[in-house]
């Protein structure tokens, strides 16, 4: 166990750690246990019934928080022509092609939050995959940031739109807001969260998907959460 220090330990005073809160709780007591002098963020943790040894059972997609992060998103587009200037048009931050590819590759530069590609620029930036993959960077279809609709989608992931993976122990790991947002706002996003992440439960899957839910801020300590109040009684 990592040592902890004086602030968290006066903040985990505040948590019963045998108790499983409900929704309103929750989101109010991650409020007064965050300690970071900025606007912190609240993490969702989710513990999954799958075995991510098993390829048909391992979680990817995107899902949308319809209060957004709260956090300015960096994004990035791999396109040449009139698809470049539709990434422009619709804000992202950095356009280019063999120009950012080599920027990558020759510098390791990773200064953006999400890639997104069209299909035609994949061949040439497969070999930044050493680079972009360890980062969750590199641009994936399941992901929804390889497209010809690059206008979409760079105002898709600006809104709030999230990559969802579950690490290799099975679990997933999300924003779904600051601190700062109003505990209604936070409400939706978690409730929206685990409702999408909830219909990607695998076919394969016989046992029960979503076994555990945390919350948690960016310094602070974790809230677990009742999952009678949460509506995943259809989870089997």
């Amino acid at each position: 166990m990592p040592k902890r220090g004086k602030k968290y330990k006066e903040a985990l005073k505040l948590v019963d750690r045998t108790k499983r809160y409900s929704i309103e709780e929750a989101i109010e007591l991650v409020k007064k246990v965050s300690y970071t002098k900025f606007d912190g963020t609240v993490e969702l943790h989710i513990t999954l019934g799958i075995d991510p040894k098993k390829t048909d059972q391992n979680i990817r997609g995107t899902i949308l928080l319809p209060k957004g992060t709260g956090k300015m998103v960096r994004v990035l587009v791999f396109a040449e022509g009139e698809k470049a200037e539709e990434a422009r048009q619709a804000g992202a931050d950095y356009v280019g092609s063999d120009d950012l590819i080599e920027k990558i590759s020759s510098e390791g530069w990773t200064d953006f939050d999400v890639a997104i590609a069209t299909p035609n620029m994949m061949p040439k930036i497969a070999k930044l995959g050493k680079i972009l993959g360890p980062r969750g960077l590199m641009p994936s279809p399941k992901a929804g940031t390889v497209t010809d609709n690059v206008a979409q989608a760079v105002k898709e992931f600006k809104a709030g739109k999230i990559e969802v993976r579950n690490d290799r122990t099975g679990n997933i790991h999300i924003p779904i807001g600051k601190v700062s947002f109003d505990n209604e706002d936070l409400k939706e996003n978690l409730l929206s969260a685990l409702d999408q992440i909830n219909k990607m439960k695998p076919e394969s899957l016989k046992g029960k998907f979503i076994k555990n839910v945390v919350i948690a801020p960016t310094m602070g300590p974790a809230i677990s959460l009742d999952l009678s109040t949460l509506n995943l009684s259809k989870v089997a």
